[in-house]
């Protein structure tokens, strides 16, 4: 770099640094640009339909549930040996592009592309049974290396979305606003879409091989999602300053078991992990018999009780001034719980989860009650992480975004060892019938179908509500933890600036614009 180039830099990143001293002064530091793309990204996250994987795996690619149940097992496994290997390297990384960028630009395209093959499963394999072993072979094969590489870019976008703003204030602002507008921006639709093409072709008015619908649906969310994503990562910048050495692994360790918001996120994880359940399409699937024209009834009872979800938002500044984040996390939790519970006891009064009319009724209600704290919900849980990962560099000095990240999904990775291969089981156990014509599951399994996706994880997983008691950070904490960090920043920010005044930066990255 030239003199010159390199001294525009300093300067630049002088300007950036001092501007950190004034992040609690109400100070925005993400543009109208960033912005939008941050919204983009948020939409990115759910334009997919992988929701509709499992059904993929049993309809069309016809993967034995016994064979699928090892393979979680395996991948399960090497999932918890790779995630603590690579977020000791996330967190090591020190480049000019920053911490996390590196592998989430890096990595999108080539992971996308990886990850498109999963749809084509049927085209390399056509009309093979659920035990034909090169089906199964490049089934674990790919299982294998897309989670290893999703690894690297999971651990990393899980500690950048925390750096992006030194702001707490301006953080809940850009939570709120992608949470409040990618619902209109139609981040659902492919799922809604895929329900209508999947019912089109099982009950025969759409002659289109399923595997078509998949690959089509799949590969095009999956290239969309991919170029909104990446933008975001391109355009954004980390602006939460780390530390210049590299914290060790003891550190990160000992980071994980002394922060206690981490320790009770992940009790909470984990006791609420043991829960048990199917997803909701199996029930009104397998049910009611995947009449497209359900479907399109969900689809318009959900989109009308849409505008109440978004009116919750208005709640999101009143409810946090008036209640702690304690008293918010536990409460949406059991309020959630209770209306799930009422669903269930409507759908067992008189068999009515066999009843297509009732059942429709009572979820146009439950959408209805649900959405109204569903804005609080999403903002508090997505700024809770937020906060623990701020709470530590309070604490230690340093931040450790992916191992404590990892820290905490490995709980859960661990259990899910045990309980995917537990809930693949339990399908076989209702009486599951895989290839049977939609709608003909006998009585016993539509019974337990509906169970699964209501009552049953609702009790399996009751004791995570425990741990939210006990959170930390009042509001007189939060103040002073936030005010303490305001000052330690700006005096990381006079020492490089001082150190950069000398001419001598030791050819370390800077804390910021590093990144």
């Amino acid at each position: 770099m030239s003199p010159k180039l390199g001294g525009q830099v300093h300067a630049n990143n002088s300007r950036e640094l001092r501007a950190q001293a004034n992040v609690y002064r109400s100070f925005n530091y993400v543009g109208s640009k960033e912005t939008l793309a941050y919204l983009f990204n948020d939409f990115s996250n759910s334009f997919h339909i992988n929701n509709f994987r499992e059904r993929f795996i049993w309809d069309v690619v016809k993967i034995d549930f016994g064979i699928s149940a090892i393979v979680n097992l395996f991948t399960g496994a090497w999932d918890v040996i790779n995630d603590t290997v690579i977020a000791t390297l996330v967190d090591n990384t020190r480049t000019r592009l920053g911490k996390f960028r590196p592998y989430l630009v890096g990595f999108q395209i080539p992971l996308t592309l990886i990850g498109l093959l999963f749809w084509f499963i049927p085209y390399f394999f056509p009309n093979t049974g659920a035990t034909f072993v090169p089906k199964l072979i490049f089934y674990f094969a790919f299982n294998v290396i897309t989670e290893t590489a999703g690894t690297f870019t999971s651990v990393a976008k899980s500690g950048y979305m925390s750096t992006i703003t030194p702001n707490p204030n301006e953080r809940i602002r850009l939570i709120t606003l992608a949470e409040l507008l990618t619902g209109w921006m139609g981040e659902d639709m492919p799922g809604y879409i895929m329900c209508f093409l999947y019912d089109m072709v099982t009950t025969g008015k759409l002659n289109v091989p399923l595997r078509s619908i998949f690959a089509g649906m799949g590969t095009s969310t999956a290239l969309i999602s991919c170029a909104f994503t990446l933008w975001f990562f391109l355009i954004s910048r980390e602006r939460v300053p780390q530390s210049i050495e590299r914290p060790s692994v003891k550190e990160g360790l000992r980071a994980i078991f002394t922060n206690y918001p981490v320790l009770l996120m992940c009790l909470s994880d984990f006791l609420g992990g043991f829960g048990v359940g199917s997803d909701e399409r199996n029930y009104w699937i397998d049910v009611h018999g995947g009449k497209s024209m359900i479907n399109t009834i969900l689809a318009l009872v959900s989109g009308i009780s849409g505008p109440v979800g978004s009116i919750s938002y208005a709640f999101v500044a009143p409810v946090r001034k008036r209640f702690s984040s304690r008293a918010i996390w536990a409460g949406s939790d059991m309020y959630g719980d209770m209306v799930l519970l009422g669903f269930f006891l409507f759908g067992m009064h008189n068999k009515n989860y066999l009843k297509l009319k009732p059942m429709l009724v009572a979820y146009g209600f439950r959408e209805f009650f649900s959405k109204l704290l569903f804005g609080v919900n999403k903002v508090i849980n997505t700024d809770l992480w937020n906060e623990a990962m701020d709470y530590c560099e309070w604490k230690h000095g340093y931040r450790m975004e992916a191992t404590t990240g990892v820290a905490r999904g490995l709980v859960l990775k661990l259990q899910g060892v045990a309980m995917g291969t537990v809930r693949t089981l339990i399908m076989k156990k209702i009486g599951y019938v895989q290839g049977l014509k939609i709608g003909t599951q006998d009585d016993r399994t539509k019974f337990w179908l509906f169970a699964l996706c209501t009552v049953v994880p609702l009790v399996t997983s009751a004791l995570g509500i425990i741990p939210k008691f006990m959170w930390p950070i009042n509001k007189k904490t939060r103040e002073t933890m936030y005010y303490e960090l305001a000052e330690r920043r700006k005096q990381r920010v006079e020492d490089y600036l001082e150190t950069v005044s000398d001419g001598d930066d030791g050819g370390s990255p800077d804390p910021v614009t590093a990144q």
